[in-house]
């Protein structure tokens, strides 16, 4: 398989998930157990709320695990100079990623320039942390995918995301496929939203996803020992 998808472990599926819970009602005790269990299956990260950057980075200090924060979440409408100073907050609060949405009306509209400094000013307040955009592509026509594709490669951003999750439809194989094949090795893919079980999750991987955005890392990679993988519980 392609990515060496068919000839993963656990451990090595674990490398490719950030553990999400970005759900408005998350508790604290909520994200202590996220924390918990992506040290203890040795996930890459934890993709959380800038409220719960602070926390998450206490809980993990002095592990390899990631601290990865939403930015401009979940419908990435809001004033550009607001992404700019949310991503600064996750930063001064322990942040190692940020996963910004991209601006889809800006995007529709053709206001490619005002989308690329908008792009730019995440990145740049990033100070290099790798910043993945997420272009919600359920709400995307294949164009308009491509073209969104063709900003992030000149913003300095270094991934693509499919979905926030909480818009219409989650990651596709084909998708994954479609934002690979042109961005090619020159950016990292992730796809996110809906991937709940071990076969979707592998299924990614072989189209083309370098992380896999999920809350169900737990049942994904316990899946992987069983014959037909398991379900997951409900997740971004």
């Amino acid at each position: 398989m392609a990515n060496g998808a068919g000839r993963l472990t656990g451990p090595a599926l674990a490398r490719y998930i950030e553990h999400t819970l970005l759900r408005p009602d998350a508790t604290r005790g909520q994200i202590e157990r996220l924390c918990e269990e992506a040290r203890t299956h040795g996930f890459y990260g934890v993709c959380v709320n800038g409220s719960r950057v602070e926390l998450a980075s206490y809980l993990l200090e002095e592990t390899d695990v990631r601290v990865v924060a939403v930015v401009g979440f979940p419908l990435g409408a809001m004033s550009g100079d607001v992404k700019r100073f949310e991503t600064e907050a996750a930063v001064d609060d322990g942040a190692h990623e940020v996963d910004m949405v991209m601006n889809i009306g800006l995007l529709k509209d053709g206001e490619y320039k005002r989308l690329l400094r908008e792009l730019r000013d995440v990145v740049e307040a990033a100070d290099e942390r790798p910043v993945k955009v997420i272009l919600e592509t359920g709400l995307l026509t294949q164009e308009e995918k491509v073209r969104a594709c063709e900003l992030v490669l000149d913003s300095g951003a270094r991934f693509v995301k499919t979905s926030t999750g909480f818009g219409p439809g989650g990651a596709t194989i084909e998708d994954v496929r479609l934002l690979r094949q042109t961005v090619g090795d020159r950016l990292g893919v992730k796809a996110s939203g809906g991937i709940r079980d071990t076969a979707t999750a592998l299924a990614m991987i072989e189209a083309g996803a370098d992380r896999i955005g999920t809350s169900s890392g737990v049942a994904i990679v316990r899946g992987l020992a069983a014959p037909e993988g398991v379900g997951g519980v409900s997740g971004y």
